[in-house]
Parts: structure tokens; sequence; C-alpha cells
């Protein structure tokens, strides 16, 4: 059968996500690849617990068809996670997704027609670069340093393309660099697009699990006139497969957002929902995150000794303040070519070339250090050491 798939189906055949889960899977390959949590820190017990008490009070509504945007509750719940965090919202601008993946689908379902300019980070998200270009988006990224995006930066680039979609960004500890957006560039970041008149759309799966350095409030809390489409998961401070996240943005952005959720999947599974709302009451979830950061900081900052003390004195790496990523830069390497010569050896990163959405950057890699422990650090980096000697040699 030769199928006619429409344009937005991609092109090539490769999969970079795809081979970073095969990687992950392979028992023999210490993998530094996947952006997985620890699965030893998942609240089993406390999710059962919750899912016993969900059967046993609401079995037969948790069964049926809910709201589109989510169960009340739940949404109340996020209400006061986001004032906490210095965002003030109500129950009518939340949406509860399934995963946030799901949201940066749909937002980039929402805003883009074949063409349009979408303004990213560069490096970025891969899985965001593949949904945008998928809607037919023209990617265009926005140099960023150690303090996330430049606003010199993106006031050229909002200048050059006024007609832009919307502005990507993850300010907490970004994927792939680990690296955080500063106050200063939050607030003149904000700005930036309400003067432009561009949606700003922040991704920030990792905020809360933060080990080092101040707390700094989302770029919607700078928001004043609805610029900012924020959105935030549950998968790196409960458990990935909940497959639970959260969308906030001002009322006629959600007016829309409600329509096309309905034409994905009507709602996020609604058992699931209620699980995650019962935890939220009977659990202690500041205490549940501390013990993933006080487990983060340790083998982030493992691995960090580890490649200071392996790697060659010309590698340079971020310094994460918080999530799961080390972004790597080594002169005079192809991070391509070197990944096969890592593979060889039995251990995998993801090289940079999947984060960009313009010119490539030679010899990056993102390392992901919360699925591995001390043991695994160790003998992988070490490994990687030698592939490094071995391909500069």
């Amino acid at each position: 059968m030769k199928f006619r798939y429409s344009e937005s189906v991609p092109k090539r055949t490769d999969n970079p996500t795809a081979a970073i889960l095969k990687a992950a899977a392979d028992p023999q390959v210490i993998s530094f690849g996947g952006g997985l949590p620890a699965p030893e820190l998942f609240p089993v017990a406390e999710m059962k617990a919750a899912c016993d008490r969900v059967f046993d009070h609401n079995g037969q509504q948790v069964l049926q068809y809910a709201e589109t945007l989510g169960y009340p509750k739940l949404r109340r719940q996020i209400v006061d996670m986001m004032q906490k965090r210095g965002v003030q919202t109500d129950v009518p601008n939340v949406a509860v997704v399934t995963g946030s993946q799901q949201a940066i689908d749909l937002v980039g379902r929402m805003l883009i027609n074949p063409g349009d300019i979408v303004l990213t980070e560069d490096p970025t998200y891969l899985a965001a670069i593949d949904v945008f270009k998928t809607y037919g988006a023209h990617l265009v990224g926005v140099e960023m340093d150690e303090a996330g995006m430049r606003p010199e930066a993106l006031a050229q680039a909002l200048e050059r393309y006024p007609e832009t979609k919307f502005i990507y960004t993850i300010p907490n500890f970004q994927n792939p660099t680990g690296r955080t957006m500063t106050a200063d560039r939050r607030a003149q970041i904000v700005k930036l697009a309400a003067q432009a008149q561009v949606p700003l759309v922040e991704d920030d799966p990792y905020g809360a699990i933060r080990y080092a350095g101040t707390n700094l409030p989302p770029l919607k809390h700078y928001d004043q006139d609805g610029t900012v489409i924020s959105i935030s998961s549950f998968s790196k401070i409960l458990a990935p497969g909940l497959r639970m996240g959260w969308l906030v943005a001002e009322q006629s952005f959600m007016e829309k957002f409600v329509q096309l959720k309905q034409n994905a999947d009507l709602h996020t599974d609604n058992l699931t929902q209620y699980i995650v709302a019962d935890f939220l009451d009977n659990v202690d979830l500041d205490q549940h995150i501390k013990k993933i950061t006080d487990v983060y900081r340790h083998r982030a900052e493992l691995m960090l000794s580890q490649i200071d003390q392996y790697f060659p004195a010309s590698v340079r790496h971020s310094q994460p303040e918080g999530g799961m990523f080390i972004w790597v830069e080594v002169p005079g390497t192809d991070a391509d070519e070197l990944l096969k010569v890592c593979l060889k050896n039995n251990v995998a990163f993801v090289p940079g070339s999947a984060f960009f959405a313009g010119k490539v950057q030679p010899g990056t890699f993102r390392l992901n250090f919360s699925n591995m422990d001390d043991e695994q650090i160790r003998t992988g980096i070490q490994r990687m050491a030698k592939a490094i000697q071995t391909v500069l040699a």
C-alpha cells in the first residue's frame, strides 16, 4: 500500500528520540542519553494507596467521561502550586494535559501555519523542535549563554522577524544545557515579547527540581497582559508514566485551547487525575521533591567531578543548579562520530546536533545524570573519556 501522507508527517526516517530510548533499554550500555527520572524515587506505595482510596470513594465517577480541561479539584491544586511559585491565576486559566508534551503539541497546532516563524533558544528541546517543524514552522534559533536566552539577540530576532508567531523558552535548568535564565533576563524577555505582541511559551518541567542557587519566579510571574503561556508537568516530581501536565494561559486563549484539546482526546485520563489529586491531599509534596533534589544534587556533583578529573582540560561544561542535564563541549570533535566510538564502548549520550534550530555547534552533547547510580556514573564517564582521547588522537 502506498500511503499519501500529509505534509505534517516528517520526511526523514531517522528518529533521535527513538534511538535514545533504544540505547537506554540495552542493559549492556550505560546511557546518559534519555531524560529519565530516577525510578527508585517514584512514590509507588503512596500512589497505590491513593489509587485504592480513589476507587473506594469515586470508582464509578473516575471511569466515566470528564471535563475537557480537567478535574476541577486538581486544577485548583495546580492554582495553589503556581501561586507558591509566584504566579497568580485561577481555575478557568488552567488546563490539565496528557503530559506537557501534549501542551507543546496543541500550542503548535493552535498557532502555527506552514512557513510561520518560531523563535527558540539555541540549542533547545529536540521534541519541541520536531513538533513545531511538523506543523510547518520555520525555526529561528536565538543565541543563549550561561544566563539563558540573550535579550539583545531576542530583540534583534523580533526586529528581523516581526511576523513571529511565538517564542519558545525553557527558563529553568534548560534542556539540553542545564542553564538557568536569570531574574533580570526573565523580566526583559517578557517585556520584549509583550512590546512585540508575540506570545511567549514557557516550558518549565524541571523548575521544582532545584538543588543549588536561589528559586526564581517563572516568566508567567512577570506577565502583565497575557503574553505568557506557561506549561509544566508532574513527570519530574512524581512519575513520567502518569502522563500528567498542565497549561496556564489567559481566558481568550483557553477558549480556543479547549476546542483543540477536546478534538485531541476529549480529556486527560480521569482516573489518573483523581489519583494525583488524592496524592497531593495526603502526601507532603515539598518533602517528596526534597528527596529527589538531594539525590540529583549528589549525582550531578559526582558526574561533574568525574568529567573534571578524566576529560581533557579543553572540555567545557555547564554548571546546572537543578534539573537533569549537563551540556558538554569538546572542541575539535564531531559529537556524532564520538557517539559511534562511545557505543562501541557501551556508553551513550545525545549529540548536540539534535537540539539546534539553527547552525549546529560541533563537538557538543547532552548528558543525563538522574537515572544512573554512582558506579554507573563513574564507569560511564571513564569510558567516555577514553573515547574522547581516541577521537582527539
